[in-house]
Formats: structure tokens, C-alpha cells, sequence
């Protein structure tokens, strides 16, 4: 038996675990705004996706298999891919390099990027295929869909699963930091891993009016372009700006030139309200390098331990930079 081709009591499960994953995340309100993506999660197989997973157990990983010997493992597995929660998909040397996010956070998150029909979408993170399937079953396969990864054993199991789901959409193995040129300009670029900042090559790629949903120091960033960037010298005078989503969102980091190493943040003296609060991290994260720990808690403090709505990111030309409140105000923080 293969995963594409379940038996009869795992067909039945399957059906039955799917609609239950898309009346939880209807119950959530994810897709309230746009409801034409409870059509896309009733449609699209996730188990054509995720074929095998792991799950943390004491010291180390188990791998759940859609193809294991015994039929109660196979429920297992299958329970487990139509939960509502991320499937650790890929590991090397211990350290998580694929996952495929949870279900009602990729809802939400497909909402927030506002797609119309006829948009040219950039996904940055291939992943399983199954963001670019939600998407490609959305605006058709007619080209509009394109989805990126440096790994080319992460691009070639999409292709895989794509195909087996029946979805084509564009499948590039390169740098997502670099966006793909020859496939621009796009009307919507998605990120499914944290960035440390908007790459530049990215404005480039997109026309005015373009939306740029993406992670960033644990939270979701949205960025409307105003002016697209151009491919001249610095391929970098574009302008876009935005806001973060209320949600708190952790993804792999993003893999490639603009990836860099975080050093650990030392919280002595921070008091364990601070250390254990999502939003304090969050403004330690976006203005690391900036705020020390105490910094960072005075403000936090002083302006009322702000939700991460009232944080925004500004990109013009060679700057960079993320503000409480205001693009100009009194806090801001550059990110490169």
C-alpha cells in the first residue's frame, strides 16, 4: 500500500479526518474573510504531503510512516497529519529543516495575503508542496503559482507530492532570498520561514500594490509595496511598508545568503513576567542588536507591554527599519 493509494478503512479515516481539520479551523475564524479557502482545505489531501513525519520523543525523534508494517501505526500516522498542528517533516544531524506548518495558521495566513483571482504568487519555502497545492487550487495552474527552496531533495519531494495530488504549479530549487526573477513581477509573495529582514531582491520582483506576507521575529509581517524596486546598481530603491498580524507565528529559519546566526539573548535581571511573556520576546527579537534586555523592558514597560499590531516594518531604498507606532517616531530599529 502507498500513501497515494490509501486501503479502504484509511480512505474512510482520511475523508472523515479531513473534514473534522476543516471544522476546526472554520471554528477558529481563520478564514472568516476570505471562506473560498474552506474549499481549497476540503480539496487538497494533506497526506498526499506528508508521507512520513517525526515526533519528539524522550531522546530523540520517532518517525510515523504512512507506510508502516502494522495497520494501527498507519492510523496513527494518519490521525496525526490531519491534526491541526505542524508536522516536523525533515531533519538532518537532529535539527529541524522542513516542517509542514499547522493547518489553521497556514489558513489564516492565506487569507491575510488578500489573493484575488488572476494574482502571480511567490511562496518562499516549498516545504512539502502543500501551501503551494492550497494556492495553485485557489488561482489554477495556470503558471501563477511559484514556489522556491534551496534544497533540491525538499523541491523534488514537492514536485512529488504536487503531481500526486494533481496541482503543477512553478517548483524552483534556489535561494528564496533572491526571489525568482525570470518568473516576476508577482502580485503576492508569502514567506514559511523567518527572515531577519526583507530582502531586497524582493521589491524588485513585485509590482506597486504588491503584498508581502512573511515571518519575522516571531510574529507575521505584512508589507504593502508602494514602489517597486528596479534591477539597476543597487537592484534596491523600492519602498514598502506594514504591519505585524496580531499572531505570534515560529518557522524554520530561512536557508540561504540572507540567513544569519541569532546570539543568545542574556535576560539576568529581567524580571520572570518579562522572560515568559510572548510579546516582551517579540520586541527583544525585532530590535536585537539595538535594545539591550533592560532597554527593551523599560519601553515595554513605559508604553504599556504594546501588542505586536502596533509594530510595523519600513523599507526605502538601502534602509531598512522596524518602529512602534510611527515609521518616524521616537522607536525604531534597523534590521539592516
Amino acid at each position: 500500500m502507498g500513501t497515494h493509494a490509501l486501503d479502504g478503512d484509511l480512505a474512510e479515516l482520511a475523508v472523515s479526518a479531513r473534514a473534522a481539520l476543516v471544522r476546526d479551523i472554520d471554528a477558529s475564524g481563520a478564514w472568516a474573510a476570505d471562506p473560498v479557502w474552506r474549499e481549497a482545505f476540503e480539496s487538497v489531501p494533506r497526506h498526499l504531503f506528508v508521507p512520513y513525519y517525526y515526533v519528539a520523543v524522550p531522546g530523540g525523534h520517532e518517525r510515523r510512516w504512512g507506510e508502516s508494517p502494522g495497520p494501527r501505526a498507519r492510523e496513527r500516522w494518519l490521525r496525526g497529519v490531519y491534526a491541526d498542528t505542524p508536522l516536523a517533516t525533515r531533519l538532518r544531524d537532529g535539527e529541524l529543516v522542513s516542517s509542514s506548518s499547522q493547518p489553521s495558521l497556514m489558513a489564516m495566513m492565506l487569507t491575510e495575503l488578500r489573493v484575488r483571482d488572476g494574482d502571480r504568487v511567490l511562496e518562499i519555502g516549498a516545504g512539502t508542496g502543500y501551501n503551494a497545492a492550497l494556492l495553485a487550487h485557489r488561482l489554477g495552474d495556470d503558471g501563477l503559482v511559484t514556489t522556491v527552496d534551496l534544497e533540491p531533495e525538499i523541491t523534488e519531494a514537492a514536485r512529488g507530492h504536487l503531481a500526486a495530488a494533481g496541482y503543477h504549479p512553478v517548483v524552483v530549487t534556489g535561494d528564496g532570498a533572491r526571489g525568482v526573477p525570470e518568473r516576476a513581477p508577482f502580485d503576492r509573495i508569502i514567506a514559511t520561514c523567518t527572515l531577519p529582514s526583507v530582502p531586497p531582491a524582493w521589491l524588485a520582483q513585485c509590482r506597486p500594490g504588491t503584498r508581502i506576507l512573511a515571518p519575522l521575529a516571531t510574529g507575521l509581517i505584512t508589507l504593502t509595496v508602494r514602489e517597486a524596486g528596479t534591477c539597476g546598481p543597487s537592484g534596491n530603491d523600492g519602498h514598502a511598508e506594514g504591519r505585524f498580524l496580531p499572531t505570534p507565528a515560529y518557522f524554520v529559519p530561512l536557508r540561504g545568503a540572507d540567513r544569519h546566526e541569532e546570539s543568545a539573548v542574556e535576560l539576568d535581571g529581567v524580571p520572570r513576567r518579562a522572560r515568559e511573556s510572548e510579546l516582551f520576546r517579540f520586541l527583544l527579537a525585532l530590535s536585537h542588536g539595538s535594545l539591550d534586555p533592560r532597554e527593551a523592558l523599560e519601553l515595554w514597560e513605559r508604553e504599556g507591554q504594546p501588542p505586536r499590531e502596533r509594530y510595523g516594518i519600513t523599507v526605502a531604498g538601502e534602509r531598512e527599519w522596524a518602529w512602534l507606532d510611527d515609521p518616524e517616531g521616537p522607536y525604531t530599529w534597523p534590521l539592516r
